[in-house]
């Protein structure tokens, strides 16, 4: 068992700045992807950034060279800055099973959090 829980979430203007934390705990944490996806209402959940365990990362197109994913012990982070209105949506930590490569696929995930909401005005 694994499990996330999120923070940071909150309002900000565009073009501010936000860092998400999600403190992992539980089993084999370091054997596993650690991944933030996001979703809004009537679309499908969507990935973010990838941290897999040899520490590389990856982020969608969308958000290169705004986002940077850490982590430090048991906490990840997103750091993410000038966020636009389309940054908007409920953020989630995940988790992949163990020793498996990091996938933008959400149904590969095995835990999630219970999500932290960004919302950006114009």
């Amino acid at each position: 068992q694994v499990q996330l829980v999120e923070s940071g979430g909150g309002s900000v203007q565009a073009g501010g700045s936000l860092r998400l934390s999600c403190e992992a705990s539980g089993n084999g944490v370091n054997t596993r992807c650690l991944a933030w996806f996001r979703q809004v209402p009537g679309k499908e959940r969507e990935v973010v950034a990838t941290r897999d365990t040899d520490g590389s990362t990856n982020y969608a197109d969308s958000v290169k060279g705004r986002f940077s994913i850490s982590k430090d012990k048991n906490f990840l982070y997103l750091q993410m800055d000038d966020l636009k209105p389309e940054d908007e949506a409920m953020y989630y930590c995940t988790a992949g099973s163990s020793y498996a490569s990091c996938t933008t696929v959400a149904t590969r995930y095995q835990y999630w959090g219970q999500g932290t909401q960004v919302t950006v005005s114009s």
